[in-house]
């Protein structure tokens, strides 16, 4: 793996990867009083917080976790290219809905037809809404991306037939995760709140794509406290050991995430059938970073892999010394971005809870 070699690239490429931090997924766990409905698969777009191996068939790609000491909480104990030292999200709420225990990225060379009825990833990351993110990153982009899903209901047709295809496609649980990444690639000809803009344009061209394919339960993550990532207090302070969370990252990820909300629930209304949800990462996931002791963690401003300030990616390999197999989860952050395997698994008992709560109130989905 190769890391930009000039200045400029270099702390571009830091940010992208910075930002697919904490973003933005969703599990499902149905509250004591409330039902899940018995979804047929789970189909999942986005970034590095939800991408579950495809960067490792990327030659070029900026951002791989293909190496140790990533993945060495997984079952297997081997990296998988997952950004964590185990399970991600889609993992954890492909388990909880009885559907299996891994979600596997769209590219394996020896994906099988289960893993086709059930579902699959096709997250990449270093990718965004923005096309030009993903091209930064060598990443897969979220247009791309909906190019796999119809590579997949086409072989999901030749798997189980036309009509099972489609209550497949239908039945299943469509999840998206990504957005923190453009917001450090920012386009030069927007301000803050004209890009916020520009990407929720591109939110709800993918959302109608997806719905058009025959997607009805649609999740959208919002984004993350992106300022309280440790790379963030690193790069974004005047002191990088002065750890605290910058809060004006934190402000931009609010606003942002305010507008996703009311672009969902217009969405939902517009399209006939669906459903349509924000999924609400933000206050699940700083309220593990600043009251750590609820949840068991012991350290959140800094990750496990190296110093914890800055190793990511290929920064951080079989080279950098972590806090122990044992000790990770007492960490929120796995690496300087992504969260350990125990915090997603926390954060996905809390979203889930979310979900369910949506997925309650709403009407089912139809034709």
């Amino acid at each position: 793996m190769h890391l930009p070699r000039t200045a400029a690239a270099a702390t571009t490429a830091l940010i992208i990867i910075i930002l697919t931090a904490a973003v933005d997924i969703l599990v499902i766990t149905a509250s004591p009083n409330q039902q899940l409905p018995n979804f047929t698969a789970v189909i999942i777009f986005g970034d590095s917080t939800v991408d579950t191996g495809n960067n490792n068939y990327l030659p070029d790609a900026v951002f791989r976790a293909d190496h140790r000491p990533y993945g060495e909480n997984f079952p297997t104990g081997q990296p998988t290219g997952r950004f964590s030292d185990g399970k991600l999200l889609p993992d954890f709420f492909a388990s909880i809905l009885g559907i299996k225990q891994l979600v596997p990225p769209f590219l394996h060379p020896n994906l099988s037809d289960s893993d086709i009825r059930t579902g699959v990833s096709f997250a990449s990351a270093g990718t965004g809404y923005d096309d030009l993110t993903a091209t930064i990153a060598q990443a897969i982009s979220m247009d791309e991306q909906v190019e796999m899903f119809e590579e997949y209901v086409a072989r999901l047709r030749r798997v189980v037939g036309d009509d099972a295809a489609k209550e497949t496609v239908h039945g299943a649980l469509v999840a998206v995760s990504a957005g923190a990444n453009d917001f450090m690639t920012r386009r030069l000809e927007f301000d803050l709140s004209g890009y916020q803009d520009f990407l929720l344009s591109k939110v709800q061209n993918l959302v109608k794509r997806i719905y058009n394919m025959g997607g009805r339960t649609i999740v959208v993550g919002g984004l993350p406290p992106i300022g309280c990532l440790p790379i963030q207090m690193t790069v974004k302070l005047k002191n990088p050991f002065d750890r605290r969370c910058v809060e004006t990252q934190n402000q931009g990820s609010q606003s942002y995430n305010a507008k996703l909300k009311k672009l969902l629930a217009k969405l939902q209304s517009s399209l006939a059938g669906s459903t349509v949800t924000y999924s609400n990462v933000y206050d699940p996931l700083l309220d593990m970073i600043t009251h750590p002791s609820k949840y068991g963690f012991v350290e959140t401003k800094q990750g496990c892999c190296g110093s914890g300030l800055v190793e990511m990616a290929a920064l951080c390999n079989e080279e950098s010394p972590t806090c122990g197999k044992e000790m990770a989860s007492n960490y929120v952050f796995w690496d300087s971005v992504h969260p350990t395997s125990t915090a997603y698994q926390i954060l996905a008992t809390n979203l889930s809870q979310q979900l369910a709560s949506a997925l309650s109130s709403a009407s089912p989905p139809s034709s």
